[in-house]
């Protein structure tokens, strides 16, 4: 089967380097084509793609909304009746400053539509969320995407990414990840993309997450979206049970590059499968784990330089169990290699269990510089 990815990040190199175990990966002219990343989603790519009698593998449009507007999907889960956190919608400064005040201490904030996974605030502080508010119904903050906000109680337990393969009424689910997303150990500083992830998560074993799943499909099909792609569920494990933050409708980043590798089928035909509206397949994976940390350039997630020589990459594939995916990079004819994003390299490696898994994907890291480079040191710890 020949495959064709469309997206050039760590996701998508990921997606690409456990296709390639059965299937070949092409530029165009593909048998299925695997949508990466949610901006082509929402804007119609599996659409337009399917029209000329192509296999997608990623919802259409009408299904994209559940990333690309969050008040739409916030819609979708109360009238499915998955669980999630009080929430309210809202274009003016005034009622949702006041809505704020009803909630009991810790908020959160985020834009109604797409902003590179940094258009969440989680603080405290009500100041600071008021401010947060007012920045981004004003435009200033993330343009179009933010001038509606939804603002939700903050809720306490794990958080957990459950990715999930669709045909548009079966789901195939794949193991459980836990990423992190603040900038600096100890969970501190700014939002980012995702600094790292690992697979499986131990917490969750036990758990059962079909009836989430299932329930937000069936809801889509009430109203006429056959969603066929991959459906990411971030979830919180609160005292009173599972609720729902958020759905994302790609392979999460960098949920991907710890989920993928331990996929021990064939992707490639589970996918196709998933896109043809024909899932039989159950997803196979290994025992070993797998660990990914984010290498990330100076000045990311706020203005991050690019332009930085990185040396050592080959050296880092040496080490046991290593992966590394390029998130960022760009190469000049026959240059070096050298930063071109905020996330640069996503250093993975597997291995039998977290620990073994963490300790080689820091010794991967160790080989790995490029001038500014940082990354978190307590991922998976």
């Amino acid at each position: 089967m020949k495959v064709c990815v469309v997206g050039t990040g760590g996701r998508e190199h990921a997606l690409r380097h456990v296709l390639a175990r059965t299937s070949e990966v092409v530029e165009e002219d593909a048998d299925l084509y695997v949508i990466g990343p949610e901006a082509p989603l929402v804007e119609g790519l599996a659409d337009r793609l399917r029209a000329e009698g192509k296999l997608v593998f990623g919802p259409g449009a009408d299904g994209a909304r559940l990333e690309g507007s969050k008040a739409w999907m916030k819609e979708v889960l109360a009238a499915a009746g998955v669980p999630t956190a009080r929430h309210g919608v809202f274009r003016e400064v005034e009622p949702a400053v006041e809505f704020l005040k009803s909630l009991p201490g810790l908020y959160v904030v985020k834009t109604d539509g797409l902003a590179a996974g940094k258009g969440v605030l989680v603080t405290e502080s009500l100041a600071d969320a008021a401010e947060d508010v007012r920045a981004k119904l004003s435009g200033s903050a993330f343009g179009p995407a933010g001038r509606t906000v939804v603002i939700e109680e903050g809720l306490s337990g794990g958080e957990l990414s459950v990715l999930a393969v669709c045909d548009g009424s079966r789901a195939a689910v794949l193991p459980t990840a836990r990423d992190f997303k603040r900038a600096a150990d100890g969970d501190t500083g700014p939002n980012t993309g995702g600094m790292g992830a690992y697979s499986p998560v131990p917490d969750a074993a036990g758990l059962a997450f079909d009836d989430v799943i299932d329930r937000t499909l069936g809801e889509l099909r009430r109203r006429g979206i056959e969603y066929r792609g991959v459906l990411y569920a971030g979830l919180m494990l609160t005292p009173e049970g599972v609720k729902v933050l958020e759905y994302n409708v790609r392979f999460g980043d960098p949920e991907a590059q710890v989920v993928l590798p331990r996929y021990a089928g064939d992707l490639a035909a589970l996918l196709a499968e998933a896109a043809a509206g024909e899932l039989r397949s159950q997803p196979k994976c290994v025992d070993d784990a797998c660990v990914c940390v984010v290498l990330a350039a100076q000045g990311y997630p706020v203005s991050p330089r690019t332009g930085d020589v990185i040396a050592g990459v080959e050296d880092a594939r040496q080490v046991e169990g290593a992966l590394v995916f390029e998130a960022g990079v760009a190469r000049h004819g026959e240059g070096p290699l050298v930063t071109a994003g905020g996330r640069v390299l996503d250093v993975c490696a597997v291995g039998p269990g977290v620990d073994e898994a963490r300790r080689r994907a820091y010794e991967a890291v160790s080989r790995i510089s490029f001038a500014g480079m940082q990354y978190r040191t307590d991922i998976a710890a």
